[in-house]
């Protein structure tokens, strides 16, 4: 038995991840337990949680291995500083002694670190590294169904490459081309979300939800100025607007003047339709980059088969598109493209394309759902309640689905906590907050009283798998909610010629479909979709509530408040629950009720966490 460790940490999302003999164990983000979103501290909790899971202690462990080359990395930034020196030395004085103190030898610093955790490892030479953009296209390549695969990866940034292409086939991945920093397709949309009052790292998911409300005007100016597209998608940026490479924000004066206003000041400043205009045209621009890159690598190598990763596949209405134009014949994408995954893709980087091991493709994929993180049985889940002072009733599984699909029928917003954490953003049925996608008013009443967070922001469906294609324009699995598609046009309602004159967050309240509540402006969804064999008992609260309703679409949003990491515990659930409008949690087989909860314990959620 041959087990592998990988780690991925200190720029944001730090997780752990453990192989045995190839096979995906267990992974985990480490914000789920230390509470802070997008930890990038070392993730001791996470490497705990994967080795207790595996039953393995730390110097049983055969390679440990870390999801970049940090010496690559320094050079990369003294190589930048000197190019554009004297620019940059504030942001330069900063970056450097943390580098020289821990960064830069960073495997005697791994290994201080992991003797935390086992005072018998001691044996430095089982820490490799691996290189930041192969951890991302073995994560993506490995777990996918595909025995053949170009694999197209764009972030911010790793070493030096922001974008690459690697050909894959059997156990081998190889990168083949590469674009180099400053020139990023991550850090141009990093830059744009920066620019309207979003956080680098943690908002650009809101850019991108914002742009549906925006009209896409401002693109000829970014394509004039900013970036340089050549006909095969690859591009150059004009470092004179942007700030990132040295300075201490994403854009400058330059970029400011160019479109005519300063940033948003993030939280108190107004979105405006000039926002939205914003969002609508760096959102094009990237997707006509994203279909011109899939295009050129098509036709280069004729292979049918594409797989995604990095933090720009996360960009779902540009997956989605991509679908659209049927560039390939299939596509997958990681579940945790960003840099968590990197953790995973690390370990299978090693055990396959290293140490040569041969690999049985899995026709469904390798992720198991993508629940690899850790669950409760109800024993704990018991205990833990009773220590809180919950009040609760324990239900059959029967009794328990029928009743939460009640609930859900009669408008309630239900906290679902149930078998093992999902690994990566998105929350799929494990740690989720559901309601009725009927209701009119459920998408601003979960994001006001529920989430705490900008009305603009939409809601996913989920749906049972045999039911999508009555339901959305697609007929393709989506079980990691990382496609966009639009609404079928016999479940939606037209919009008036008064309602197509609204403008901005106007559109919101008008009702398109017969599913409201997870349609956004312009009537597309993050598509869920729902599989008996990833996820039983979710998909049997989704039969039950098509039973009850004849819809078999459930809203289904992360268990969470606005800046909160997704809830990992049944403490964090019932917190959760007590410090939000959710009207009842379903634990495990436990049901409980707000209003039978001792009012002393509700929590003041709104100041809990800082907005992301």
């Amino acid at each position: 038995m041959k087990s592998i460790l990988g780690i991925s940490a200190f720029y944001h999302d730090s997780a752990a991840s453990i192989l045995i003999d190839g096979k995906i164990i267990a992974a985990a983000q480490e914000e789920r337990f230390t509470r802070i979103k997008h930890d990038k501290s070392y993730p001791h909790n996470a490497i705990e949680f994967v080795l207790k899971f595996a039953n393995l202690n730390l110097s049983d462990i055969d390679h440990i291995v870390f999801f970049e080359k940090p010496f690559l990395k320094f050079e990369r930034l003294l190589e930048t500083y000197v190019a554009f020196a004297p620019k940059g030395f504030k942001s330069f004085c900063k970056a450097m002694p943390i580098w020289l103190s821990e960064k830069l030898f960073q495997k005697t610093f791994l290994f201080e670190k992991l003797k935390s955790h086992d005072k018998n490892f001691n044996d430095k030479k089982k820490i490799m590294f691996s290189d930041h953009h192969l951890s991302h296209a073995a994560s993506a390549f490995y777990p996918s169904p595909f025995n053949e695969a170009i694999v197209l990866t764009a972030d911010g940034v790793g070493e030096w490459a922001t974008t690459t292409v690697a050909l894959a086939k059997n156990n081998k991945v190889e990168v083949i081309k590469e674009i180099h920093f400053p020139h990023s397709l991550g850090l141009l949309y990093s830059a744009f979300t920066y620019y309207t009052g979003f956080r680098v790292n943690s908002g650009e998911y809101k850019l991108m939800g914002l742009a549906p409300y925006g009209n896409p005007i401002y693109r000829d100016k970014i394509l004039n100025n900013l970036i340089d597209i050549k006909d095969d998608g690859t591009f150059r940026l004009n470092q004179d607007y942007f700030n990132y490479s040295t300075g201490l924000t994403m854009t400058n004066k330059k970029f400011d003047d160019l479109f005519g206003q300063p940033p948003r000041k993030p939280n108190d400043e107004k979105l405006t339709q000039f926002h939205m205009d914003i969002a609508a045209s760096i959102q094009l621009v990237t997707e006509e980059i994203m279909i011109k890159l899939s295009t050129s690598i098509q036709n280069e190598y004729g292979i049918k088969n594409l797989c995604l990763a990095g933090g720009v596949a996360l960009n779902c209405v540009a997956n989605g598109k991509l679908i659209e134009k049927k560039i390939f014949d299939n596509i997958w994408i990681q579940p945790a493209a960003g840099d968590a995954g990197g953790s995973l893709g690390a370990a299978l980087a090693l055990w396959y394309n290293e140490f040569n091991n041969p690999r049985k493709v899995n026709p469904k994929d390798d992720m198991q759902g993508s629940y690899l993180g850790p669950e409760f049985n109800n024993n704990q889940i018991e205990e833990s309640l009773k220590e809180i002072g919950a009040v609760f009733e324990f239900k059959r599984e029967d009794e328990l689905i029928l009743k939460t699909a009640e609930d859900l029928s009669k408008g309630k917003a239900v906290g679902w906590f149930q078998g093992r954490m999902e690994f990566g953003p998105r929350a799929l049925g494990a740690r989720s907050i559901l309601g009725d996608p009927r209701s009119s008013s459920m998408q601003k009443n979960l994001n006001l009283k529920v989430k705490y967070r900008e009305s603009f922001r939409p809601f996913a469906p989920s749906v049972l798998r045999d039911d999508l294609s009555d339901w959305f324009n697609i007929n393709i699995d989506s079980p990691y909610m990382l496609l966009v598609s639009n609404i079928n046009s016999k479940k939606c309602f037209p919009m008036s010629e008064e309602q197509q004159k609204l403008f901005g967050i106007d559109k919101l309240n008008v009702k398109r479909s017969e599913i409201p509540a997870v349609t956004h402006v312009d009537y597309s969804a993050r598509i869920q979709t729902v599989h008996e064999n990833t996820n039983n008992k979710y998909f049997n609260l989704l039969k039950k509530f098509k039973e009850i309703t004849g819809c078999p679409v459930l809203v289904n949003t992360s268990f969470n408040v606005r800046g909160e990491p997704i809830v990992n515990t049944p403490k964090d659930a019932f917190n959760c629950f007590m410090g939000t409008e959710l009207d009842t949690l379903v634990i495990g087989n436990y049901f409980l009720k707000k209003k039978d909860q001792d009012q002393s314990l509700k929590k003041d959620y709104k100041k809990s966490f800082e907005p992301d």
